[in-house]
C-alpha cells in the first residue's frame, strides 16, 4: 500500500541521514541535483558509490555495508535490475534504515518484496521533488 502525503512528510521530518546509491557529482545529473538539494537542505549525506573517492566533497563509501553509523534513509540511483541486490545489503545492516528509496523511473517488485514487511519502500518519486512539495525548502 502506497505510503500517504502525510506518513511521507512527517518520516521525512525524522530522516537526519541518507545514504545516496549510484553518487555522482558530474553536473546536469540528476543524482548530483538530488545530492546537493538534500545538503542544503540540512540532511546528513552519505555518497555510495564502487568506484569514487568523493562526491560532492564528501567521502564516499563502496557499499552500504560500508557505512559505520546508522542511515534512517536510502536512496537509490541504480538501474532496477540492481535494486534487490541493495536490498539484500539493507538486510544484512545491523540498523535498518526507516526508508528505502528508489528514484523516479526506478521500480523493483523484488527489491519491494524483499523490504516491504520491515520498512518503508517508496517507487518512482524523486526525494528532492517529494521533500520541496510536501515540507518546502525547511528540513524539519
Amino acid at each position: 500500500m502506497p505510503i500517504s502525503d502525510s506518513e511521507l512528510a512527517a518520516m521525512l521530518r525524522e530522516v537526519k541521514t541518507v545514504a545516496v546509491v549510484g553518487a555522482n557529482d558530474r553536473p546536469g545529473r540528476p543524482v548530483d541535483r538530488v545530492g546537493r538539494y538534500l545538503i542544503d537542505a540540512g540532511y546528513r549525506v552519505i555518497p555510495v558509490h564502487p568506484a569514487r573517492n568523493a562526491v560532492w566533497g564528501l567521502p564516499v563509501r563502496k557499499s552500504l555495508l560500508d557505512i559505520e553509523e546508522p542511515v534512517d534513509l536510502v536512496n537509490l540511483f541504480r538501474a532496477p535490475e540492481h535494486c534487490p541486490a541493495h536490498a539484500a545489503e539493507v538486510l544484512r545492516l545491523p540498523i535498518r534504515p526507516r526508508c528505502f528509496w528508489m528514484q523516479l523511473g526506478i521500480a523493483s517488485a523484488e527489491a519491494r518484496a524483499l523490504l516491504e514487511h520491515s520498512l518503508i519502500v517508496v517507487e518512482d518519486r524523486c526525494l528532492m521533488v517529494e521533500h520541496a512539495r510536501l515540507l518546502g525548502n525547511a528540513h524539519g
